[in-house]
């Protein structure tokens, strides 16, 4: 049987996949490919444990080693038939202490074929920062890495990081040293913190909380407090309003919380520690929020490999480039598109901000990927697309802008739509949104979602005060009763006198 890819792949990327041992969980991930937005193809872990009883025996758990034996050749083989071309092991905390580590290690390169790479306490750090780097536009503050063996520490600033730490207080580990007790987990997270160097530079800056644990503990926040994105990447908590959240957390009362059914059971043990090491956190750097990130040191380890001239690029920018050239009818008129509403912008005597243009270009870029959906619905399927898409750098303010601009593209401009959505954004981004979709409106009126038109239409200011939007005779067949209407629509919204002229 011949093989072929859907369409729906980008044909240009050979898939890599990365299997990280951790102290509590054992994951493979299998990306479509090396590039500053991965795009998962497959996903799988299981809950292994091998971290625990690490503190009382030296030695990595028995019955989880053998259950994770087991799982290592089915690892291999899901790599096989996805077609990864590539596949590397790394392993943290667990395996690199423990007593029976290296002879846990040998086995598995035997049933892989891959050497394993046992990170460093400062390579786990430095590779969690990394992958808070790529995910982050830009990243500046305190990343926390917290695994079932260790938390990572460390400063990120841009493409800068700081000198890692690693301290032991994994969720696993912290259950077993404190023998079970909140109270007495609270107080070796107390001197532990207390002595973390990272911390002391992040007071009223971020802190980005990675792994499993502190992922659960965001979305139980997301469930409590009836957040309408669910999203976990960039989904922020603030300081004051999560502490009675992370008290009752760390008490264990966790039954009768609202979204613990959303928690798988084998997590929800780990939660109360997550919850105490996050509070000691806070205590000691007193940051300005907490950020959750859904890339760690996996995210981290693929964004080393690729070409030092492509890290810097914007990983928003270049996934709303990927799936216009996947889900629009022509990524060139995209790209017209980004062009046509700066310059309109400009005529309108608007500026913007550097990461106002980004948010709009995005919004541009993804304007027509819903064009297969029936017309009824082509605003509310682009609406959820972007909404939850697996985007990074964007926060979630940004992300309701874009997917709102498109929504106002398809369902109208002077609609209620999704209200809940458009209140993560700004009253700024609201209007911006509207604006932006309103000038959409007008041009696919005259281009049939094709290239080729919008260069050729240009504003022109009249000694009146009015602009006109010029439109070259050559194409003057496309003007006509609807445009001038959707015109009309963007003069009330813009609040200024705007006109179609026909000229040679």
């Amino acid at each position: 049987m011949t093989v072929v890819n859907s369409q729906g792949r980008l044909h240009d990327r050979k898939p890599v996949g990365v299997i990280d041992i951790g102290s509590n969980s054992i994951r493979l991930v299998i990306y479509e490919g090396i590039a500053r937005a991965p795009t998962v193809l497959f996903n799988e872990k299981m809950l292994a444990g091998l971290g625990k009883g690490l503190v009382s025996t030296g030695r990595l758990d028995p019955e989880a080693v053998t259950r994770a034996m087991g799982e290592f050749a089915r690892f291999r083989a899901l790599a096989e038939q996805a077609g990864a071309e590539e596949l590397h092991v790394i392993a943290t905390a667990a395996a690199r202490e423990a007593d029976n580590g290296p002879d846990f290690i040998r086995r598995v390169e035997e049933v892989i074929g891959k050497p394993i790479r046992v990170l460093s306490g400062r390579e786990e750090a430095y590779y969690s920062a990394l992958g808070v780097i790529s995910g982050f536009h830009p990243a500046d503050g305190i990343a926390g890495d917290l695994g079932g063996g260790s938390l990572e520490l460390v400063d990120v600033r841009g493409e800068t990081i700081g000198e890692g730490i690693t301290l032991p207080l994994g969720g696993l580990r912290l259950h077993e040293m404190a023998k079970g007790s909140i109270g007495a987990a609270a107080r070796i997270a107390r001197q532990h913190v207390a002595k973390a160097e990272p911390l002391k530079q992040g007071k009223g800056r971020p802190f980005y909380a990675v792994g499993g644990t502190w992922r659960n503990l965001g979305r139980l926040h997301m469930a409590t407090t009836g957040y309408p994105l669910q999203v976990m990447h960039h989904y922020e908590m603030g300081i004051e309003r999560s502490a009675t959240f992370l008290r009752q957390v760390a008490r264990g009362d966790l039954d009768r919380m609202k979204g613990i059914e959303e928690v798988s059971k084998a997590r929800r043990a780990l939660l109360p520690y997550g919850a105490v090491v996050m509070q000691e956190i806070i205590a000691a750097m007193s940051p300005s929020k907490v950020v959750f990130s859904a890339l760690g040191v996996r995210e981290g380890f693929l964004h080393s490999l690729l070409p030092e001239d492509q890290r810097g690029a914007d990983p928003l920018i270049t996934a709303s480039e990927e799936m216009a050239l996947l889900r629009a009818r022509s990524v060139t008129h995209a790209r017209e598109l980004v062009d046509w509403t700066r310059a309109t912008l400009e005529a309108l005597g608007m500026s913007e901000t550097e990461e106002e243009e980004r948010l709009r270009r995005s919004a541009c870029l993804l304007a027509d990927i819903g064009w297969r959906a029936h017309p009824d619905y082509r605003g509310t399927q682009s609406l959820n697309i972007i909404a939850h898409a697996s985007f990074i750098g964007v926060d979630h303010p940004g992300r309701a802008f874009i997917a709102l601009a498109n929504a106002y593209r398809h369902e109208g401009v002077f609609n209620e739509i999704a209200p809940e959505l458009k209140a993560l954004a700004t009253p700024a981004q609201q209007e911006r949104a509207r604006l932006l979709g309103a000038m959409m409106r007008v041009v696919y009126l005259l281009t049939a979602s094709m290239p080729g038109v919008m260069p050729l239409l240009t504003w022109r200011r009249e000694p009146d005060g009015t602009l006109s939007l010029v439109v070259p005779k050559a194409v003057a067949a496309l003007h006509g009763e609807r445009p001038e209407g959707r015109l009309a629509q963007l003069a009330k919204i813009a609040n200024r006198k705007l006109r179609f002229v026909i000229e040679d």
